[in-house]
């Protein structure tokens, strides 16, 4: 199973790759897409409001889909161009047995989203609470473009390409 689902993401990411895209690519690429997708206008409503609270730098780009599929995360996922992820709860808990996420503990505190520390255990290694995710339900910055972020949560996968952009992005889309 393991290995039908690396292969899947290997052969998704090597078609992302090929066919490539033109333009300046953005310091922190975030992908969103919910339990019943998300909406593009909204996706440009919260890039919007985000480039307005980061500044200049690092740049920011964001991603919907308008529909879930499951076979689109992956390859988002696996393409390994996107420095954040809002996606369902379900999926992050899913997600969670591959052990994929980076721990925002140095970044965030973790007592400020109890809901976002959870335990996981890499290979070879004994499991470890940290916090991975940020649960967006009655986020700030979510509330303030008018939407609830209800059952989704934000996350940096081990893969993004501008770790420490990517930390600092997800710090201003955290705050209280």
């Amino acid at each position: 199973m393991k290995l039908k689902f690396l292969m899947v993401m290997l052969v998704s990411a090597l078609m992302v790759i090929v066919a490539g895209c033109g333009g300046p690519k953005p310091d922190v690429s975030i992908f969103v897409m919910g339990q019943n997708g998300f909406p593009s206008d909204a996706g440009e409503k919260l890039e919007a409001s985000l480039k307005t609270k980061i500044g200049e730098t690092p740049t920011v780009k964001l991603n919907t889909s308008p529909i879930f599929s499951m076979e689109k995360m992956i390859v988002e996922l696996a393409a390994g161009g996107n420095g954040i992820f809002i996606l369902a709860d379900d999926q992050f808990k899913t997600l969670s047995n591959q052990a994929g996420f980076v721990s925002l503990d140095e970044t965030i505190n973790p007592s400020d989203y109890p809901d976002g520390v959870i335990e996981i255990a890499e290979e070879g290694k004994p499991a470890e609470k940290h916090l991975y995710g940020i649960p967006l339900s009655g986020n700030k910055w979510m509330k303030e473009q008018g939407f609830e972020g209800k059952g989704l949560i934000a996350f940096i996968p081990v893969n993004a390409p501008k770790m420490e952009e990517a930390k600092q992005v997800l710090k201003v889309i955290a705050q209280k």
